[in-house]
Parts: structure tokens; C-alpha cells; sequence
């Protein structure tokens, strides 16, 4: 009898215990996500195996659990338990900061401008080839630790910085590794159509991947040596074009990957329509996408997975989220941490698609919890606080939610509690000083 098992976690008496969502949903659009499940004076316990096995009223699940010990139990009375943030589109693999390009940006060089003098991606790629595998990994391990006090939980982390084979199975090793020695969840992706390398023409860089790189990801994968979630493309002008993102999506969703690519980001490309048609699971940035591309992406139930770091630092248009919601596309938000939007934090991110792409702070919730999951294909087991799900949970020092939202980088001293499969990984010990102050 489950009342008298020994289980992992109990979390006592949370002021508000926000599930997101309780009905077994896998994304939330229009309505859903503008009006979230949320329980008052509420319990949660996490078992030995690491998923939620019960929610509910406090009183019921003090009666329910009577008898049952627990490893660690936590009063979260004047606390709000919330799920564990999603990021649905990282870059966290590199070496060789990019802050002398802020300085340009600042003083009024586009995006390309840098890009095309050099900068950009391919200075990223020339210091990331030099790197060690070691190197990469100590540097991506500290990014992964700094996003999970921000409260993420599960991230997707692309490779992308390297261009050639080798390179992009150094970094894939790096994310494999960090999968396997970790507590945080990764969903890992290979984008080594990130950009076309120095000396290739964007028709050679796409035969490469598709006839040496693709296949090779499928030898180690049938191996067990990488296993690859999703693959992508950066889609846009002077990049790879319409035709070679299609036939380098496609040969990933041969080997088996989701889609999950870049697009519409600084040109109006047809991306959205490409992905609605290839059965894309998600496509990010999406600044310039066309009304019959969110029209698509709606009906194709594909996830459009919005990044207000990257408008708000490139000054680009914003995404046009209200109109994706409106005609019940499936929002999703990303930090797009990488060297060119210095980001570790989805609560800032969520204040962003609030104030700058003018989504409530329901709706952000929504975007940065289950339906970033539903980007990820990770949905039925992340994303909310429902039984059956992976105990992925961050514990908030305030009366209301909003407030991780509403408090504009005041993420560091609100976040008390972030825990994966019912451990927790980090304590604020900030939190502990000021609630009994």
C-alpha cells in the first residue's frame, strides 16, 4: 500500500502548488494557457523512483501518506512549488567568449555584418575546434549549474560550433557525458548545419552532412556511444536556403531525430511552412514568419519555440506571439544561451515575453514549462506537477508564483529549492536567512 511505502520527498503545505496542467495534457494553447491549474494549502510527495505519486490537498495527503517514511520532507508553508523550467533552445557548448561583438552590436553592426566580417559563428567554431574535449566540458558543466539555480531542470543543448565531423562529435561527446554524469535533464541536439563552413559552399556543406555526418551519428548511435535527440538547421539568407534545410531535415528524420530547427529568424524564408510540412516537432526565433506559417504550424500542432533574449539584444522585431496564440499555435520559450545572447535565466526570459512580445505571465509559465517539454517530445514526462511525472520541481521563497516572473533578476534570491527526481540539487541558503528573518 502506497500510504505506508518509504518514499523519496514529501513537500508540505505550499502556499500555491502550481501543476500547470492536470489532466494529462501534452501542451497547453489559447485558453489553456492563459488560465493554469493552481492548488492552495497543497502537498506533493516524490517517490524512490523519482516520479510524483501523489498531489493534492495538504490534510488529504497527510492522511493518505500516514504511515509511510520519507527520505526529506520540506514545509513549504508562505512557499509556491512550481514545475521545473524547460529550456527549449541552448547553445551551451563552447569556447571563446563573443563580449568585444556586444560592443560592436552596441555601436550599430547587424547580426550578418558581424557575421560576414568573420565574427560571429566562425569565431566561436575557430576557438572551439582548438578547444579539448576537457575544456569543453568543465566550461559546459558551470553553464549547466548556473542555469539549473535559475531554476531549468531540462535543457536541450545543441552542438553547432564546430562545422566539421570531428569537431561536431567532440561536442556531442561533451553533452553525451554531461547526460550521463549530471542530476539536470538534457535533450541533445546536433546542428552541425549551424552555419556554412569557411571554404564550403552551402550545397557541398549540405552533402557533407548528409553522406559523412548523418550516417556516422547513426554508427555510434546503433553503438551506444552518442544518442542524439533532435536535429537542425540554421535556415536563412546566405545560410543554408529552403531546399538544403529540407534535405538535411529530412535525412535526420530518416535516422530517426525530431525536427527542431532555426528559422524565419532575420529573413522571411518559408521556414514555418517547411516544418509544418516535414511534421517538424518545433521551429525557433520565427521574427519573420509568415501568417501562412503560423497558420501551418498551428494545424501541425509544431511548436514554435520563441527567444526574447535574442530580439531584445539583436534589437530585431519581436516574434509575434500574441497572434501565434491567438490562432492556437503552440508557444514555447527558449533562453538561446550561446555566445551572442548571454542568458542562463528563464525567469528573466519569461519577464521578456511578457513585457516585450506581450504574453501574460500564465502564458510564459505554460511556454517554459510543458509545452517547452512538448518541444522536446518530453512532454508526457516533464513539464508539470502531475502523478506519474518526473519530480522536477523548484520551490519559490514567495506567497504567488508570479513573483519569479514579476521580480525582473531577482531569480537568485527567490529561488529557495531546485530539485530533479526528487532530489534536490541546490538550497539557497538566502532563502533559509530571509524567511526566517
Amino acid at each position: 500500500m502506497a500510504g505506508r511505502e518509504r518514499q523519496r520527498l514529501l513537500l508540505e503545505n505550499a502556499q500555491q502548488l502550481v501543476l500547470v496542467c492536470g489532466r494529462g495534457e501534452r501542451y497547453l494553447r489559447r485558453d489553456g494557457a492563459a488560465r493554469l491549474a493552481v492548488l492552495r494549502g497543497a502537498s506533493l510527495v516524490v517517490g524512490l523512483d523519482g516520479c510524483i505519486k501523489a498531489v493534492g490537498q495538504a490534510d488529504v495527503i497527510r492522511n493518505q501518506f500516514s504511515g509511510a517514511t520519507f527520505e526529506r520532507i520540506i514545509d513549504c508553508s508562505g512557499k509556491c512549488v512550481l514545475p521545473g523550467l524547460v529550456d527549449a533552445h541552448t547553445h551551451p557548448v563552447w569556447a571563446g567568449d563573443r563580449v568585444h561583438e556586444f560592443a560592436m552590436k552596441l555601436a550599430g553592426a547587424s547580426y550578418m555584418e558581424i557575421h560576414q566580417a568573420g565574427g560571429g559563428i566562425h569565431f566561436t567554431v575557430e576557438h572551439t575546434r582548438k578547444a579539448t574535449e576537457e575544456e569543453l566540458f568543465s566550461t559546459f558543466k558551470h553553464r549547466l549549474e548556473r542555469m539549473l539555480r535559475a531554476g531549468s531542470t531540462l535543457v536541450e543543448c545543441k552542438s553547432g560550433y564546430g562545422l566539421n565531423l570531428e569537431t561536431e562529435l567532440k561536442m556531442l561527446r561533451v553533452i553525451e557525458r554531461a547526460k550521463r554524469s549530471m542530476d539536470i535533464g538534457i535533450s541533445s541536439t546536433y546542428c552541425g548545419a549551424h552555419s556554412v563552413p569557411k571554404g564550403k559552399t552551402a550545397t557541398e556543406a549540405t552533402d557533407d552532412i548528409i553522406n559523412n555526418h548523418l550516417p556516422k551519428l547513426k554508427e555510434l548511435k546503433l553503438s551506444g556511444e552518442i544518442h542524439v535527440n533532435n536535429i537542425d538547421v540554421f535556415c536563412e539568407k546566405g545560410v543554408f536556403d529552403l531546399e538544403s534545410t529540407r534535405r538535411i531535415l529530412q535525412a535526420g528524420k530518416d535516422i530517426g531525430l525530431q525536427i527542431n530547427f532555426h528559422g524565419d529568424e532575420l529573413h522571411p524564408m518559408k521556414s514555418a511552412e517547411l516544418g509544418a510540412e516535414l511534421g517538424a516537432r518545433a521551429i525557433s526565433h520565427l521574427e519573420e514568419v509568415s501568417d501562412e506559417g503560423i497558420t501551418a504550424m498551428a494545424r501541425a500542432k509544431c511548436a514554435a519555440v520563441l527567444l526574447p533574449t535574442t530580439a531584445y539584444m539583436l534589437r530585431l522585431k519581436q516574434p509575434q506571439a500574441r497572434k501565434m496564440l491567438e490562432e492556437g499555435v503552440i508557444v514555447a520559450l527558449g533562453s538561446d544561451f550561446n555566445p551572442n545572447a548571454y542568458c542562463f535565466s528563464m525567469p528573466m526570459v519569461m519577464h521578456l515575453a511578457c513585457v516585450n512580445m506581450k504574453m501574460s505571465m500564465n502564458e510564459a509559465l505554460a511556454a517554459a514549462t510543458i509545452n517547452a517539454a512538448y518541444a522536446l517530445g518530453k512532454s508526457d514526462t516533464h513539464g508539470s506537477l502531475e502523478v506519474g511525472k518526473q519530480g522536477d520541481l523548484v520551490i519559490v521563497n514567495s506567497s504567488r508564483w508570479e513573483h519569479l516572473i514579476y521580480q525582473f533578476g531577482g531569480h537568485e534570491a527567490l529561488i529557495n529549492y531546485v530539485i530533479v527526481k526528487g532530489k534536490v540539487l541546490y538550497q539557497n541558503e538566502m532563502c533559509e536567512t530571509m524567511s526566517s528573518s
